[in-house]
């Protein structure tokens, strides 16, 4: 068993796209419950299966496994809940930790947001100046929810 914790932001401008090249995901939910949330993923030509249990502050617990591509792929197509999170995930280092820089596309295209995993809720880390708020707290912001309610719909 691992656990997560990470902080979420929204991302001002477009100096990071100049610090990473990005890797296409596609994700879908088989189970979105807040207190356990199944996902599964293509991460460029890998496929993977992860459950993660409730967030507590800024922890959960999570469990992962890699899967067949066409698994995966079949499941997205056929068992997901719709729609389907399309986005491109860019590492960018920053100190000791990396960044992942979400942009979003399809239903929540115009969403672009930034995370960064610690090893304690009160770890220090460097926030570089194209970080704005953070929306860690935030459900609108989860994966998970961004399928029954894509950010295109948000008024904004």
């Amino acid at each position: 068993m691992a656990k997560e914790i990470e902080r979420k932001f929204l991302v001002r401008g477009d100096d990071w796209r100049r610090l990473a090249e990005g890797t296409l995901y596609r994700q879908g939910y088989l189970n979105s419950v807040k207190e356990r949330t199944v996902r599964i993923r293509t991460v460029g030509d890998r496929a993977f299966l992860t459950v993660k249990g409730l967030t507590v502050g800024s922890t959960r617990v999570e469990y992962e496994y890699e899967i067949p591509v066409a698994d995966c792929d079949a499941m997205l197509d056929g068992l997901a809940e719709q729609p389907i999170i399309e986005k491109k995930r860019h590492r960018i280092p920053v100190g000791p930790h990396v960044w992942e820089v979400d942009e979003f596309f399809g239903a929540n295209r115009g969403l672009i947001v930034a995370e960064v995993e610690l090893m304690s809720e009160d770890e220090v880390f460097e926030k570089p100046d194209w970080i704005g708020e953070e929306v860690g707290h935030d459900p609108r912001y989860f994966n998970n929810n961004l399928i029954a309610h894509p950010y295109s719909t948000w008024a904004k």
